[in-house]
């Protein structure tokens, strides 16, 4: 019987951190397999994707620039992956390409340990950033009854094109509109790069929010980003980007090696550990 082995395939790739959480499990759960980086440029996405039933992985983990090649390139798309028009996730049913996006999955699991009860009373949301990953965090959002949600974005364009996926829910809005969004927010949400180390900074003032606003970054390197901390400083509920990473790897590893795996503060660890900055 062959030894499963999955993968994360990207461009560029090396920094990603999915092996360290898949190995993690493997050892812990003393299952046979393997999860390696597999490098794909643009240019052979199509090619990777035609070939898959007939090569050596049993599934992967998709991400930027591929997530919507994926989205074309698999035959079954589970909901969360049609609706949010990317996949991060794909497996195969015999020779079945299969994907779906646990991305949200993730959003959702990583607030709802992280910050108990945060969707209690739900309501008006914002979310910084139009891009692959807003899309998850709104249909994680509109899941939980959050409306509306005031997606900003420095190009109200972009912005709209969230709208038209996912409805009247999506109000599309340009900086210039952030003081007065904020002042209405039950959780603010940053899917930028913005803050990250390297990047450029956040530039956004949180004095409008409410005290009983959840402030979440995506961005987990460092681990408390300056919005995070800012928002600290005004005493309100944050959590970090890292849960999120981690949620989102469960659904895959369940299909490729057939154990539901949990996530731990040893595994939490063992990532942090990997981090700079």
């Amino acid at each position: 019987m062959r030894v499963p082995v999955a993968c994360v395939i990207g461009w560029p790739i090396r920094h990603s951190r999915s092996p360290v959480i898949h190995r993690f499990w493997l050892k812990q759960l003393a299952l046979a397999g393997d999860y390696v980086i597999e490098p794909v440029e643009p240019e052979r996405i199509a090619a990777f994707f035609a070939g898959f039933a007939d090569g050596l992985y049993v599934g992967c983990n998709v991400t930027v620039p591929h997530k919507e090649t994926a989205h074309a390139a698999v035959a079954v798309l589970h909901p969360a992956a049609r609706s949010i028009g990317a996949v991060n996730t794909v497996w195969l049913e015999g020779r079945t390409l299969c994907g779906d996006n646990t991305d949200a999955v993730g959003f959702l699991a990583n607030l709802d340990h992280g910050a108990p009860g945060w969707d209690r009373r739900a309501g008006p949301a914002v979310v910084l950033g139009a891009g692959g990953s807003a899309r998850a965090v709104v249909w994680g959002l509109r899941e939980r009854g959050f409306a509306p949600i005031h997606v900003v974005n420095r190009t109200e364009a972009r912005a709209g094109a969230l709208a038209e996926r996912f409805g009247e829910v999506v109000r599309p809005a340009t900086w210039d509109a952030l003081p007065r969004l904020l002042g209405e927010a039950r959780v603010l949400v940053n899917t930028t790069s913005l803050g990250m180390s390297g990047q450029p900074p956040l530039p956004i003032d949180l004095g409008p929010l409410s005290v009983d606003c959840l402030v979440t970054d995506l961005v987990y390197v460092p681990l408390e980003t300056p919005l995070l901390s800012a928002a600290r400083g005004r005493g309100l509920r944050t959590v970090d980007g890292l849960g999120m990473l981690l949620h989102q790897a469960v659904p895959g590893f369940e299909r490729w090696f057939g154990v539901r795996p949990a996530v731990t503060p040893a595994l939490r660890a063992a990532v942090v550990a990997t981090l700079v900055g």
